[in-house]
Protein backbone atom coordinates (compact mmCIF):
# COMPACT_ATOMS: atom_id res chain seq x y z
CA UNK A 1 0.00 0.00 0.00
CA UNK A 2 1.14 3.67 -0.81
CA UNK A 3 1.09 6.06 1.30
CA UNK A 4 -2.14 6.56 3.64
CA UNK A 5 -4.18 9.66 2.68
CA UNK A 6 -5.75 10.75 6.01
CA UNK A 7 -8.47 13.55 5.27
CA UNK A 8 -9.18 14.31 9.10
CA UNK A 9 -12.78 14.78 10.05
CA UNK A 10 -13.05 18.90 10.16
CA UNK A 11 -14.61 19.63 13.61
CA UNK A 12 -16.99 21.53 14.61
CA UNK A 13 -15.88 25.03 15.68
CA UNK A 14 -18.10 26.59 18.31
CA UNK A 15 -16.88 30.24 16.93
CA UNK A 16 -18.25 29.20 13.54
CA UNK A 17 -21.54 29.32 12.23
CA UNK A 18 -23.31 25.69 12.13
CA UNK A 19 -24.60 25.43 8.71
CA UNK A 20 -26.96 22.09 7.78
CA UNK A 21 -28.68 20.82 4.85
CA UNK A 22 -31.41 18.12 3.54
CA UNK A 23 -31.28 17.44 -0.14
CA UNK A 24 -34.43 15.35 -1.21
CA UNK A 25 -34.39 14.64 -4.57
CA UNK A 26 -38.04 14.71 -6.35
CA UNK A 27 -37.85 10.67 -8.28
CA UNK A 28 -40.88 10.05 -6.07
CA UNK A 29 -42.80 10.62 -2.21
CA UNK A 30 -40.20 10.67 0.73
CA UNK A 31 -39.53 7.97 3.11
CA UNK A 32 -39.25 7.23 6.64
CA UNK A 33 -36.00 6.60 5.96
CA UNK A 34 -35.70 9.89 4.37
CA UNK A 35 -37.89 11.50 7.43
CA UNK A 36 -35.29 9.93 10.07
CA UNK A 37 -32.53 11.77 7.70
CA UNK A 38 -34.15 15.58 7.66
CA UNK A 39 -35.60 15.13 11.83
CA UNK A 40 -31.42 14.22 12.71
CA UNK A 41 -30.49 17.18 10.28
CA UNK A 42 -32.90 19.40 11.58
CA UNK A 43 -31.84 18.24 15.33
CA UNK A 44 -28.32 19.03 14.38
CA UNK A 45 -28.96 22.73 13.54
CA UNK A 46 -30.94 23.13 16.46
CA UNK A 47 -28.30 21.73 18.83
CA UNK A 48 -25.83 24.05 17.10
CA UNK A 49 -27.79 26.90 17.16
CA UNK A 50 -27.56 26.63 13.32
CA UNK A 51 -29.42 27.18 9.54
CA UNK A 52 -30.69 24.48 7.85
CA UNK A 53 -30.49 24.84 3.71
CA UNK A 54 -32.94 22.39 1.96
CA UNK A 55 -31.66 22.04 -1.42
CA UNK A 56 -33.84 20.96 -4.28
CA UNK A 57 -31.34 18.05 -5.99
CA UNK A 58 -33.27 17.36 -9.56
CA UNK A 59 -30.26 16.56 -11.30
CA UNK A 60 -31.63 13.76 -13.35
CA UNK A 61 -34.27 15.62 -16.04
CA UNK A 62 -35.83 12.11 -17.11
CA UNK A 63 -36.85 11.02 -13.24
CA UNK A 64 -37.38 14.18 -11.64
CA UNK A 65 -40.93 15.43 -11.93
CA UNK A 66 -42.04 18.49 -10.86
CA UNK A 67 -45.37 16.93 -8.81
CA UNK A 68 -42.58 15.10 -6.40
CA UNK A 69 -41.10 18.84 -5.48
CA UNK A 70 -44.31 19.74 -4.57
CA UNK A 71 -44.93 16.75 -2.64
CA UNK A 72 -41.76 16.99 -0.48
CA UNK A 73 -42.08 20.19 0.69
CA UNK A 74 -45.69 19.59 1.62
CA UNK A 75 -44.75 16.67 3.62
CA UNK A 76 -41.76 17.60 5.47
CA UNK A 77 -43.49 20.61 6.62
CA UNK A 78 -46.19 18.65 7.50
CA UNK A 79 -44.01 16.27 9.38
CA UNK A 80 -42.43 19.35 10.83
CA UNK A 81 -38.57 19.92 9.34
CA UNK A 82 -38.83 23.69 8.91
CA UNK A 83 -35.56 25.08 7.24
CA UNK A 84 -33.97 28.77 6.71
CA UNK A 85 -33.18 28.77 3.16
CA UNK A 86 -34.10 27.15 0.15
CA UNK A 87 -36.37 26.93 -3.58
CA UNK A 88 -39.51 28.15 -1.75
CA UNK A 89 -37.62 31.29 -0.01
CA UNK A 90 -35.23 33.85 -0.92
CA UNK A 91 -31.23 33.33 0.57
CA UNK A 92 -27.59 34.26 0.07
CA UNK A 93 -26.36 31.30 -1.65
CA UNK A 94 -29.07 30.48 -4.24
CA UNK A 95 -30.34 29.49 -6.58
CA UNK A 96 -31.43 26.04 -4.27
CA UNK A 97 -32.47 23.97 -6.97
CA UNK A 98 -29.57 22.04 -8.81
CA UNK A 99 -31.47 22.07 -12.10
CA UNK A 100 -30.75 26.03 -12.09
CA UNK A 101 -27.24 25.74 -11.02
CA UNK A 102 -25.15 23.71 -14.19
CA UNK A 103 -22.77 26.85 -14.66
CA UNK A 104 -21.35 26.23 -11.03
CA UNK A 105 -20.38 22.47 -12.32
CA UNK A 106 -19.40 23.39 -15.66
CA UNK A 107 -16.31 25.73 -13.58
CA UNK A 108 -15.82 22.49 -11.44
CA UNK A 109 -15.52 20.34 -14.41
CA UNK A 110 -13.31 22.80 -16.14
CA UNK A 111 -11.03 22.98 -12.91
CA UNK A 112 -10.71 19.68 -12.72
CA UNK A 113 -10.30 18.84 -16.62
CA UNK A 114 -7.28 21.35 -16.42
CA UNK A 115 -6.04 20.27 -13.57
CA UNK A 116 -5.38 16.26 -14.81
CA UNK A 117 -8.06 15.32 -12.53
CA UNK A 118 -10.75 13.70 -15.35
CA UNK A 119 -10.64 11.70 -18.28
CA UNK A 120 -13.24 10.93 -21.13
CA UNK A 121 -14.81 7.51 -21.19
CA UNK A 122 -16.45 6.04 -23.58
CA UNK A 123 -16.97 2.24 -22.39
CA UNK A 124 -21.20 1.23 -22.46
CA UNK A 125 -22.71 -0.54 -19.34
CA UNK A 126 -22.87 -2.89 -21.30
CA UNK A 127 -18.81 -3.36 -21.16
CA UNK A 128 -18.94 -1.96 -17.49
CA UNK A 129 -21.15 -5.12 -16.52
CA UNK A 130 -19.46 -7.49 -18.24
CA UNK A 131 -16.28 -6.31 -16.90
CA UNK A 132 -14.30 -8.49 -14.25
CA UNK A 133 -15.00 -6.11 -11.12
CA UNK A 134 -19.19 -6.33 -11.93
CA UNK A 135 -21.63 -6.92 -10.58
CA UNK A 136 -20.59 -4.72 -7.33
CA UNK A 137 -22.19 -3.83 -3.82
CA UNK A 138 -21.88 -0.50 -4.44
CA UNK A 139 -24.01 1.54 -6.57
CA UNK A 140 -21.47 2.19 -9.20
CA UNK A 141 -18.91 -1.04 -9.77
CA UNK A 142 -15.07 -0.51 -9.74
CA UNK A 143 -13.81 0.99 -13.40
CA UNK A 144 -11.77 -1.58 -14.90
CA UNK A 145 -9.67 1.49 -16.58
CA UNK A 146 -10.16 0.95 -19.61
CA UNK A 147 -10.04 4.53 -21.17
CA UNK A 148 -7.82 6.09 -18.30
CA UNK A 149 -4.94 5.99 -20.71
CA UNK A 150 -7.18 7.38 -23.49
CA UNK A 151 -7.31 11.08 -25.16
CA UNK A 152 -6.34 14.20 -22.98
CA UNK A 153 -9.01 15.47 -21.20
CA UNK A 154 -7.73 19.32 -22.46
CA UNK A 155 -8.57 18.32 -25.79
CA UNK A 156 -12.59 18.87 -24.96
CA UNK A 157 -14.14 22.31 -24.34
CA UNK A 158 -17.32 20.97 -23.56
CA UNK A 159 -18.14 17.58 -21.22
CA UNK A 160 -21.13 16.73 -23.52
CA UNK A 161 -20.94 13.09 -25.21
CA UNK A 162 -18.94 11.31 -23.05
CA UNK A 163 -19.10 9.90 -19.55
CA UNK A 164 -16.16 12.09 -17.19
CA UNK A 165 -14.43 9.80 -14.59
CA UNK A 166 -12.24 11.27 -11.62
CA UNK A 167 -8.61 9.11 -11.63
CA UNK A 168 -8.52 8.04 -7.69
CA UNK A 169 -5.63 7.86 -6.63
CA UNK A 170 -5.11 3.93 -6.81
CA UNK A 171 -3.98 1.87 -2.91
CA UNK A 172 -4.34 5.50 -1.48
CA UNK A 173 -5.97 5.18 2.16
CA UNK A 174 -8.95 7.67 2.31
CA UNK A 175 -9.82 7.95 5.96
CA UNK A 176 -11.93 10.17 8.08
CA UNK A 177 -13.74 10.50 11.17
CA UNK A 178 -17.66 10.42 10.99
CA UNK A 179 -19.41 12.48 13.37
CA UNK A 180 -21.91 9.64 14.36
CA UNK A 181 -20.01 6.33 13.12
CA UNK A 182 -16.04 6.79 14.52
CA UNK A 183 -13.29 6.32 12.26
CA UNK A 184 -14.04 5.36 8.91
CA UNK A 185 -11.51 4.03 5.97
CA UNK A 186 -11.29 3.20 2.19
CA UNK A 187 -8.89 2.03 -0.16
CA UNK A 188 -8.80 4.10 -3.77
CA UNK A 189 -8.86 1.60 -6.47
CA UNK A 190 -10.16 -1.06 -4.03
CA UNK A 191 -13.08 -0.54 -2.07
CA UNK A 192 -13.96 2.35 -5.43
CA UNK A 193 -12.77 2.76 -8.76
CA UNK A 194 -12.30 5.80 -11.22
CA UNK A 195 -16.22 7.71 -10.74
CA UNK A 196 -17.81 9.46 -13.08
CA UNK A 197 -18.45 13.25 -12.61
CA UNK A 198 -19.95 14.16 -15.67
CA UNK A 199 -22.49 11.96 -17.49
CA UNK A 200 -22.31 11.71 -21.35
CA UNK A 201 -26.28 13.13 -21.54
CA UNK A 202 -24.26 16.62 -20.46
CA UNK A 203 -25.49 16.23 -16.82
CA UNK A 204 -23.38 16.76 -14.03
CA UNK A 205 -23.47 13.56 -11.81
CA UNK A 206 -24.30 13.46 -7.96
CA UNK A 207 -20.68 13.06 -7.06
CA UNK A 208 -19.77 16.37 -8.47
CA UNK A 209 -22.97 18.56 -7.76
CA UNK A 210 -23.23 18.00 -4.14
CA UNK A 211 -19.69 18.73 -3.24
CA UNK A 212 -19.93 21.98 -5.59
CA UNK A 213 -23.36 22.65 -3.74
CA UNK A 214 -22.35 22.16 -0.42
CA UNK A 215 -19.26 24.47 -0.53
CA UNK A 216 -20.94 27.10 -2.29
CA UNK A 217 -23.93 26.82 0.12
CA UNK A 218 -21.07 27.09 3.24
CA UNK A 219 -22.13 23.55 5.02
CA UNK A 220 -20.47 23.09 7.92
CA UNK A 221 -22.17 19.14 8.45
CA UNK A 222 -23.48 16.93 5.99
CA UNK A 223 -26.21 14.41 7.49
CA UNK A 224 -27.01 11.83 5.70
CA UNK A 225 -27.99 7.96 5.32
CA UNK A 226 -24.74 5.42 5.86
CA UNK A 227 -25.57 3.76 2.73
CA UNK A 228 -23.03 6.84 1.15
CA UNK A 229 -20.01 6.44 3.52
CA UNK A 230 -18.21 5.27 0.05
CA UNK A 231 -19.90 8.16 -1.70
CA UNK A 232 -18.14 10.44 1.24
CA UNK A 233 -14.50 8.97 0.39
CA UNK A 234 -14.80 9.85 -3.20
CA UNK A 235 -16.16 13.75 -2.41
CA UNK A 236 -13.21 14.20 -0.11
CA UNK A 237 -11.30 13.44 -3.29
CA UNK A 238 -13.15 16.12 -5.18
CA UNK A 239 -12.72 18.52 -2.21
CA UNK A 240 -9.02 17.85 -2.21
CA UNK A 241 -8.19 18.28 -5.87
CA UNK A 242 -10.41 21.12 -5.74
CA UNK A 243 -8.55 22.90 -2.43
CA UNK A 244 -11.85 23.10 -0.77
CA UNK A 245 -12.15 22.42 2.26
CA UNK A 246 -14.95 19.39 3.59
CA UNK A 247 -17.67 19.47 6.02
CA UNK A 248 -17.81 17.16 8.53
CA UNK A 249 -20.06 14.04 8.05
CA UNK A 250 -22.56 12.35 10.35
CA UNK A 251 -24.06 9.12 8.09
CA UNK A 252 -27.41 8.09 10.13
CA UNK A 253 -28.46 4.44 11.08
CA UNK A 254 -30.83 3.32 7.99
CA UNK A 255 -33.96 2.54 8.53
CA UNK A 256 -35.21 -0.90 7.51
CA UNK A 257 -38.11 -3.10 6.31
CA UNK A 258 -39.65 -5.79 8.24
CA UNK A 259 -37.37 -8.23 6.01
CA UNK A 260 -34.34 -6.22 6.88
CA UNK A 261 -33.91 -4.05 3.11
CA UNK A 262 -32.78 -0.68 3.61
CA UNK A 263 -36.47 1.50 2.37
CA UNK A 264 -36.14 3.44 -0.74
CA UNK A 265 -38.98 5.23 -2.80
CA UNK A 266 -40.26 1.88 -4.21
CA UNK A 267 -41.63 1.29 -0.80
CA UNK A 268 -44.64 3.22 -1.32
CA UNK A 269 -46.39 2.04 1.89
CA UNK A 270 -43.67 3.53 3.73
CA UNK A 271 -43.84 6.98 2.17
CA UNK A 272 -45.19 9.72 4.18
CA UNK A 273 -47.61 10.79 1.86
CA UNK A 274 -48.97 6.98 2.59
CA UNK A 275 -48.88 7.18 6.30
CA UNK A 276 -50.79 10.45 6.26
CA UNK A 277 -53.46 9.19 4.08
CA UNK A 278 -53.70 6.16 6.26
CA UNK A 279 -54.03 8.72 9.56
CA UNK A 280 -50.85 8.73 11.05
CA UNK A 281 -50.17 11.71 12.69
CA UNK A 282 -46.81 13.57 12.52
CA UNK A 283 -45.84 13.01 16.06
CA UNK A 284 -46.31 8.89 15.01
CA UNK A 285 -44.42 9.50 11.62
CA UNK A 286 -41.80 10.86 13.33
CA UNK A 287 -41.79 8.56 16.55
CA UNK A 288 -41.57 5.52 13.97
CA UNK A 289 -38.93 7.27 11.82
CA UNK A 290 -36.87 7.66 15.18
CA UNK A 291 -36.93 4.13 16.09
CA UNK A 292 -35.96 2.48 12.34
Amino acid sequence: MTESLILKSHLLNPEAPYRGRIAPSPTGYLHLGHAHTFLTARERARKYNGQLVLRNEDLDPDRCRREFVSAMLEDLRWLGVDWDEGPDRTGPYGPYSQSERRQHYLAAWRKLRDAGFLYPCTCSRKELAASPSAPNEDDEPVYPGKCRAGTNGKRFDEPAGVNWRFRVPDGEEIAFVDEHLGPQRFLAGRDFGDFVVWRRDDVSAYQLAVVVDDHAMRISEVVRGRDLLKSTARQRLIYQALDWHPPSFYHCDLVEDESGARLAKRHDSFSIRKLRASGWTPQEVRERASNG
